[in-house]
């Protein structure tokens, strides 16, 4: 699998774009920097890996804007050695930028294509989370609780379930349907049986979907 100086020139210009954006977090930057973007692609848009814009990945899904990645991954907030558990495998980019960030990493695919090809697509590239194939709604209790939780698809709703996976002190940065448009919220839990919400800009994702049988690795 190869990542050249053209494409590392790529992502340092990508980087800088990503700051021009608004980004800030150093640290975001770092691990998009050290994410060769163009790996988690079809060959045809291998060229256009680095530009701030989604492209097709199988079964009806994309992989994020960079700058949907980055601006997700800084509202998280990590830190290394967290529990974060991903909504949403799709092509694995976003999950690698988790995985830099010092995060560890619970994923929840439910197309059994996308699960099927993005894990040994992970496994090449050194990154090894733990993969699940199933329902985003119900998350993954017997792993809770997590510090982290991100969603990548556009959720009608708050699942309830991932709610109560997180852990006090914790935070679900998600995109939520009101008014007809997803827009990016962020849900701190503050104790057992309270939460903050903040809200921040609307943005474009594949819906979220339910029931969904699978299995792990």
């Amino acid at each position: 699998m190869r990542d050249d100086y053209r494409h590392k020139g790529l992502r340092r210009q990508m980087i800088h774009d990503l700051a021009e954006l608004g980004i800030t977090d150093a640290k975001v930057l770092d691990a998009i920097d050290r994410v060769p973007r163009h790996l988690f692609m079809d060959s045809a848009f291998v060229e256009l890996a680095y530009q701030n814009k989604a492209f097709p990945i199988g079964a009806g899904q994309t992989i994020s804007k960079p700058h949907t990645v980055a601006f997700q991954s800084s509202l998280l907030q990590i830190e290394p050695g967290e529990k974060v558990l991903e909504i949403g495998t799709g092509s694995g980019y976003q999950t690698s930028v988790l995985v830099e960030l010092g995060a560890r990493v619970w994923s929840i695919e439910r197309q059994k294509y996308l699960f099927d090809k993005t894990r040994l697509i992970l496994a090449k590239l050194n990154y090894r989370p733990y993969l699940s194939y199933g329902d985003g709604f119900k998350g993954l209790p017997g792993y809770a609780p997590f510090n982290k939780i991100i969603v990548t698809c556009g959720a009608p709703f708050i699942p309830p379930a991932l709610l109560t996976q997180l852990t006090v002190g914790g935070r679900m940065v998600i995109p939520v349907e009101q008014d007809g448009v997803l827009r990016m919220k962020v849900i701190d839990r503050v104790t057992e049986v309270d939460f903050e919400e903040q809200l921040y800009g609307e943005f474009k994702f594949v819906p979220m979907l339910e029931k969904r049988q699978g299995k792990s690795v």
